[in-house]
């Protein structure tokens, strides 16, 4: 290894992450020069908040970005200003100046990965972004690297905190979702505008990138069949429960044949099975590979402690390939002339059990009509539970059905909820087995 006196960082964004980047980094420095041989040091800073003025050194602190990029002594950049469209300049401009680059952006990755890898290929420079999926675990340089020679057969992912949290809430309190969202909300466990969580928008965003990782495709983020967890209630998770089984928001990839499944929604998951046992604002996923089996990966997914360590490992990766003059593995682990465009099997064709939620008028034969449409729509049921009589009033059935396939269902569903005794939309959860 060259010996280098020491590697310049230009830090992008001093929000709650940037700001303990360069907590983390100043607190250990003489941990991470000891492991790396030669100190990292941020040199400058840029964030145009006026509310950040004496937070930092005036040395350090500028407003404009090319006061950082245009300085030829730093040597990595790190972008950490969120979803706006200078985030991608930034990273852009970097690259094409010659910089390296680490981010935590998964939004910007899911929609423009392509075009910022094919620039970080051309202009021979590294690009890192472990802190953009599941924060402090290191899953993205595990299927990179730790996973090279095996075929990754699935993806389950709960990798986003909130969502699970939420969840974890209604079970245990047996409180209304909006109740719950509100208290999250104060004890910062959900933002202010928690849409992005709680639609599915932002797993959304991190399966776009572990599908990139685990299969080498390029996946769009508009064909990831997305649903959030808004129509949960207490009375469906009480009712997983006594079926034996518990409600997560899962990020799910799977490879079969030539075809990708990609998809984000509430699942049923056996509440023996390891990922049931995540609570809180915890993050876990489990990868499945032909050889090495079943692998669970578990940690805090956000926060700004967390998501610094995982934005300094890159920070450190990258240090060491220039002290060694050299380039490191390619960002998505095979090179991008590699990447290919994924065949997606269409969310029609997916087969698995059903939870289903009716709320129809309790009047008799109400559910032999429902059942009578299932069966014309080779949808056999394996369990069926009413709870609660009152005559002539709503009242809920739900439903597991045994394996079928999802167009069936939706077919079936479409004659269901134009029945004059159904009441409301049947909620439909799927079953991972």
């Amino acid at each position: 290894m060259s010996r280098v006196p020491q590697i310049n960082i230009g830090l992008f964004g001093f929000g709650t992450v940037g700001a303990q980047v360069y907590k983390v980094l100043e607190k250990n420095h003489a941990l991470i020069t000891q492991r790396l041989g030669f100190p990292l040091t941020i040199k400058k800073v840029c964030d145009p908040d006026p509310k950040k003025k004496g937070l930092l050194p005036s040395t350090i602190l500028v407003t404009k970005p090319g006061e950082v990029l245009d300085d030829p002594e730093i040597s990595i950049i790190v972008e950490l200003i969120g979803d706006r469209p200078v985030a991608k300049e930034v990273i852009l401009q970097s690259i094409d100046l010659g910089k390296h680059v680490v981010t935590a952006n998964k939004a910007v990755l899911a929609k423009h990965g392509d075009e910022i890898y094919q620039a970080a290929a051309k202009h021979e420079v590294d690009i890192r972004f472990e802190a953009a999926v599941a924060g402090s675990i290191p899953i993205l340089r595990a299927m990179r690297e730790g996973f090279a020679a095996d075929h990754i057969q699935s993806i389950l992912g709960i990798i986003n905190g909130t969502s699970n949290y939420i969840l974890s809430e209604i079970s245990e309190k047996k409180k209304p979702f909006e109740d719950v969202l509100k208290e999250a909300q104060k004890a910062g466990y959900a933002e202010a505008n928690p849409a992005s969580d709680i639609e599915g928008t932002d797993t959304a965003h991190k399966l776009c990138i572990l599908i990139a990782l685990g299969y080498g495709q390029f996946v769009p983020l508009d064909k990831i069949h997305t649903e959030g967890i808004t129509d949960i209630t207490a009375f469906d998770i009480e009712m997983a429960e006594k079926f034996g089984y518990t409600i997560k928001l899962l990020a799910i990839a799977k490879q079969i044949n030539a075809e990708i499944e990609a998809r984000v929604h509430p699942t049923l998951i056996s509440s023996k099975h390891m990922l049931a046992s995540v609570k809180g604002a915890f993050n876990a996923i489990m990868l499945q590979g032909e050889f090495f089996g079943p692998s669970l990966f578990y940690g805090l997914g956000a926060g700004g402690p967390p998501t610094a360590t995982a934005v300094i490992s890159d920070i450190i990766e990258i240090a060491r390939n220039i002290a060694n003059r050299t380039q490191g593995v390619p960002p998505l682990g095979i090179p991008i002339d590699k990447i290919q465009k994924a065949k997606l099997k269409s969310m029609e064709e997916i087969e698995c059990p059903y939870y289903l939620r009716f709320n129809a008028l309790d009047k008799p034969g109400v559910f032999a009509k429902i059942a009578h449409i299932l069966g014309q729509h080779q949808i056999s049921i394996s369990s069926v539970v009413q709870e609660g009589r009152e005559e002539g009033k709503e009242v809920p059935i739900v439903v597991l059905t045994h394996k079928a396939k999802e167009k069936h269902l939706r077919q079936a569903l479409e004659q269901i909820n134009s029945l004059p005794v159904v009441t409301k939309k049947t909620l439909l959860l799927r079953i991972e087995n």
